[in-house]
């Protein structure tokens, strides 16, 4: 047996099926898409689910595929043997409906024994103890001898997952020799010592299991193989386990000499060597999918992986960063199977070194909080740290539990671990559920849900746009891109966040106006000296508190800490414009339009503005010009625009408007721009109509029975909308060859042409219809005394085709007429019959319906005319032959 490499184990497998009609398929991203039962793709046959199941049509009904795979079930064991691994390649042959146990069985032995040229007398096939149908394979055409096929049970050799499609399975066992066993004289096929590896294993997905333990055939029979990359390659090159395998032996001496330490010298540095290992490679495959280090779901095992792998430098004594160096040996040693890793290595390498620091930075933080700890624990006289201390120092700061537990004990100290598992055991769940949860209100449950009620904030905004306050509440906020499939996790209440999280921050007093009333939230910074948080979004949560969402761009922000906040300056005065001006809207529409007018809805943004309105016809255009007319007056007016707090009933009194329905509390705000409108609003305004500069509708149109909508601009919104249309308007006159000030009478001059030569066209296409129809009148025949014409002609469209049977109608007298087009390899018919012919029971509709189909097409219209289309010329002949054979039957 040749010693084949990796890499080329992969090329040979998928080469091969697809000498066997296979498709091969790159490998699917470790991301599941539209799949929320899995977190990340953890087999070759989790992306074809929706083929298997039918949801999806398959590209082909073989296929083949290498497909990257990460399970994280036993991580904690990851290193401690060289058994475990949390990354691995998993390859596969599928068929859909296919074909079944004989193709897979013959095939995999094939490649196994002639392809890649394994001692047929070391495997060893295992079935289905119920499953004769692959015993016979076996043994009668691959020719295995019965005392070599291990029969096991449903445990081992059945796969099924609840109710659904289930099936045997067929495994294949390498006997790697004596030197890999127990010493047990029953040691055989299914010991669980290293002797006897399983490298291929078949599915044979026959049955349709009801739930209740019933099975019934199923009529598409698929069939699922996998067979791990990795394994294959253990036995290929006949080495210990995965991490000597060539390309993985290679990053394994790459961690090797990074620490200056040699493989299998010490127990414990071993550990590390493998940990490190087969980490760097999940986390290089993941960030190259797309998943980002993050507090929760996917990115809270990329954070895992990646701060596991750092710590375990820590502990070998590597010196400095040293993970993106280490990808880099991943990539080169898997680049020709997945040519991506190459392609981004950059972001790779720039994401693996952000969370490097990050890590570097927060254990640091981590040993102060212990120290902290500590402190209390001596005060309060016990030698335990609890649970949730220690996983608050793991999940808050990504402080591994074998550091703390380390330093403690150092100091006389242990931990609960029990406590800590459990409180992981929870992070997991949640991490693993991945589906939306509602609260007993039914509502979607959120972070928001889990916050201390009795915190508030306070709204200082109206009159200044900076302030500081003090940070109540930090949440984690996942973000899913959009192109991708990826949970959104409700988040956490955490104590502190760091650069590169999504979070929501909530203090006592803000500036930022949270989203309501119809007026967008604000956006902007808040920063301390050494951190920065970017606000993309303000909005009001349950209890009276209002949330900064966005993303921590620098540093780190901790609950307690003294932050400043800064709105916005531009995007603010800009929402202030259009916010004062959908006021000047309202009253301006009641004055046009009449007191009906009630606001049925509005959005105040930056950029624009939108209102609705009850109404119950489109404003003409005069209205519009009118009511824009009137905003604006009200603008250069330059009147002050003044707000006052006072009780709802004395608001009422001052005859300031209301939103009808609208709940308002004892104390209302009242918002009065001179004599011309007053309304109770808790939005932002400018101080002077002036500040909105200029007004502008872009549009009126209903979007519901009896509300309009109206859509406009302000300020700088107004200029650039105007040049947005000087830029059309001479990119319109440059492609007529015109200038804007001569752009219309080019129009004018252009329709008139286009007019005359339209007519002209006509003309023509009608001649040349004539000219290919040429002298038929020797093709007129006479069926039961009515004169029939039947005739094909080519390129002529629908329309010309019409004319030409008017023009042989007339010519005709009276009669049959049938007439055939053939253009751009489409058929067109048209039958016309005359008044006298329809008395004798012609009738068209009935006549084209009966020859259609045989220019493959349909259609039907009156007695006296009718049309059909078609996709065969070459039945055009068939069609005006059966034509006279309907027209005999059709009249008396």
């Amino acid at each position: 047996m040749e010693n084949y490499g990796v890499n080329e184990l992969r090329k040979m497998f998928l080469e091969f099926f697809e000498s066997k009609g296979h498709l091969k398929m790159k490998s699917f991203s470790l991301i599941p898409h539209n799949d929320n039962s899995l977190l990340l793709i953890n087999s070759g046959m989790a992306p074809l689910k929706p083929y298997f199941t039918g949801q999806e049509i398959p590209p082909r009904r073989r296929v083949t595929t290498c497909q990257k795979c990460i399970r994280t079930g036993d991580i904690e064991n990851v290193g401690k043997t060289a058994r475990h691994g949390t990354f691995f390649e998993m390859l596969g042959n599928f068929s859909f409906g296919d074909y079944f146990k004989n193709e897979a069985i013959e095939w995999s032995w094939e490649f196994l024994t002639e392809v890649v040229g394994i001692d047929k007398d070391r495997l060893y096939p295992s079935i289905y103890q119920e499953d004769d149908e692959a015993f016979k394979i076996w043994n009668e055409k691959i020719g295995i001898p019965e005392d070599r096929i291990f029969r096991f049970g449903k445990e081992d050799n059945f796969w099924e997952h609840g109710a659904g499609p289930c099936g045997p399975c067929s495994e294949i066992y390498y006997d790697r020799g004596e030197k890999y066993g127990c010493g047990k004289p029953t040691c055989t096929v299914g010991c669980d010592c290293d002797r006897y590896m399983e490298v291929w294993n078949n599915v044979f997905t026959q049955f349709e299991n009801d739930g209740k333990g019933n099975y019934t055939e199923l009529a598409q029979k698929n069939i699922d193989t996998g067979m791990g990359l990795e394994r294959l390659a253990v036995v290929v090159q006949d080495v210990d386990s995965i991490f000597d395998v060539d390309t993985v032996c290679a990053l394994r001496n790459k961690v090797c000499e990074f620490a200056n330490v040699t493989y299998k010298e010490d127990e414990n540095q071993d550990v590390s060597i493998r940990l490190i290992t087969d980490h760097i490679r999940s986390a290089t495959f993941m960030i190259s999918d797309g998943i980002m280090p993050t507090n929760e779901g996917r990115g809270y095992v990329l954070r895992r992986l990646i701060r596991r792998a750092a710590r375990h430098g820590r502990l070998l004594g590597i010196d400095g960063m040293f993970l993106a160096k280490l990808s880099e040996t991943v990539i080169e040693g898997s680049k020709d199977g997945y040519p991506e890793l190459y392609e981004k290595k950059e972001f790779i390498f720039n994401v693996l070194t952000q969370e490097e620091t990050k890590f570097n930075k927060t254990i640091d933080q981590g040993l102060s909080i212990l120290a902290s700890m500590e402190e209390d624990m001596t005060a309060k006289g016990v030698k335990t740290l609890t649970g949730a201390d220690a996983f608050k120092l793991y999940d808050t700061y990504g402080f591994p539990l074998d550091l703390t537990k380390e330093i403690l004990e150092e100091k006389g100290y242990d931990i609960d671990e029990t406590g800590f598992k459990a409180a992981m055991e929870e992070q997991r769940v949640a991490a693993r559920t991945a589906r939306k949860t509602s609260n007993y209100m039914g509502a979607d449950a959120t972070v928001y849900d889990e916050i201390d009620p009795s915190i508030t904030s306070e709204f200082v905004g109206y009159d200044r746009l900076e302030a500081d306050s003090k940070i109540t509440v930090l949440t984690t906020n996942p973000i899913a891109a959009p192109d991708s499939s990826e949970e959104q996790e409700k988040g956490e209440v955490v104590s502190a966040i760091v650069d590169g999280q999504h979070a929501t921050v909530i203090v006592d007093q803000t500036p930022f106006y949270g989203t309501m009333g119809g007026q967008e939230g604000d956006t902007g910074v808040i920063v301390t000296s050494e951190g920065e948080f970017r606000v993309e979004e303000t909005i009001h949560l349950k209890g009276g508190r209002i949330g900064h969402v966005g993303t921590m761009t620098k540093g780190m922000f901790k609950v307690g800490d003294i932050v400043t906040l800064k709105v916005d300056e531009a995007g603010r005065a800009n929402t202030c414009k259009n916010h004062s001006a959908t006021h000047l809207l309202q009253k301006a529409l009641k004055v046009v339009l009449g007191s009906h007018v009630e606001q049925k809805g509005s959005l105040v943004a930056p950029d624009r503005l939108r209102f609705d309105f009850s109404h119950f016809s489109p404003m003409t255009p005069e209205e519009l010009q009118k009511v824009e007319q009137i905003v604006n007056d009200e603008i250069r007016k330059a009147t002050p625009v003044e707000t006052k707090i006072m009780s709802l009933e004395d608001a009422k009194k001052t005859g300031a408007m209301a939103l009808f329905g609208e709940k308002y509390g004892d104390v209302v705000r009242v918002v009065t721009m001179g004599d011309f409108s007053k309304e109770l609003c808790g939005g932002t305004h400018v101080a002077n109509t002036s500040s909105i500069q200029t007004f502008k509708i872009i549009s009126e149109a209903g979007v519901a029975a009896g509300v309009r909508r109206i859509e406009a601009l302000t300020g700088e919104g107004v200029f650039r909308y105007y040049q947005n249309l000087e830029k059309q308007l001479a990119e319109a006159a440059m492609i007529v060859k015109a200038t804007p000030a001569t752009l219309m009478d080019k129009l004018s001059h252009m329709m008139a042409e286009i007019k005359d030569l339209s007519s002209e066209n006509e003309s023509l296409k009608s001649k040349l219809a004539q000219d290919s129809l040429g002298d038929v009148t020797d093709q007129v025949t006479e069926v039961k005394g009515m004169k029939f014409l039947a005739a094909s002609v080519a390129d002529v469209d629908m329309n010309g085709l019409r004319e030409l049977g008017d023009q042989m109608k007339n010519q005709l007298g009276e009669g049959v007429i049938v007439l055939a087009a053939s253009k751009d390899s489409k058929v067109n018919l048209v039958v016309m019959a005359t008044e006298e012919a329809v008395k004798k029971g012609a009738h068209a509709g009935n006549l084209i319906k009966a020859i259609a189909p045989c220019v493959g097409g349909g259609g039907g219209g009156r007695p006296n005319m009718a049309q059909a289309g078609g996709k065969n010329p070459a039945g055009i002949d068939e069609a005006l032959k059966l034509a006279k054979e309907t027209v005999e039957t059709q009249l008396a």
